[in-house]
């Protein structure tokens, strides 16, 4: 196969047949051998590399999250109120669609408002007040009236 001047010996490889059997061997051996290595350094809170979008939904702020679910399960609620009066005036054959239209979308209406409402009520906030020195609080309610072309208040404690 080869032209041979030295038996065993390739004239254009570095070593012998039984020289590479046995490199051959030897890198087989430690392909199979079980290595193992354990980092003990702490892991970093936080690095340099920029973060990397995961599969699934892209990167939103939390507001934004609670935006999309909210226009998603309002879309699915209309298309589910949408069907239902479809089906309706399809199999009767009589419904009217602007009746439809008031029955099935005055509770999704109803119910969107009163979200909103459940959403933006929020609970008043403590008032703390800290003094230095003598303080004097003076409770008493003062009732105005203006009357007349020419105006005139006439204050009553």
């Amino acid at each position: 196969m080869y032209p041979e001047t030295t038996p065993g010996v390739r004239p254009d490889a570095g070593m012998s047949e039984d020289e590479a059997a046995a490199e051959a061997r030897r890198i087989i051996t430690d392909a199979y051998r079980p290595t193992a290595y354990r980092d003990d350094t702490p892991v970093p809170t936080h690095g340099t590399t920029p973060p990397v979008a995961q599969p699934g939904r892209p990167p939103m702020s939390q507001g934004a999250t609670d935006a999309s679910v909210l226009m998603l399960a309002g879309g699915t609620a209309t298309a589910m109120v949408g069907g239902t009066a479809a089906v309706l005036m399809y199999v009767s054959q009589f419904a009217d669609p602007v009746v439809c239209g008031l029955v099935f979308g005055a509770p999704t209406a109803l119910v969107l408002a009163l979200g909103r409402l459940a959403k933006k009520a929020k609970p008043a906030a403590d008032v703390h007040h800290h003094y230095e020195g003598p303080v004097y609080q003076d409770r008493r309610n003062v009732h105005s009236r203006t009357t007349g072309v020419w105006a005139k208040t006439n204050n009553h404690r």
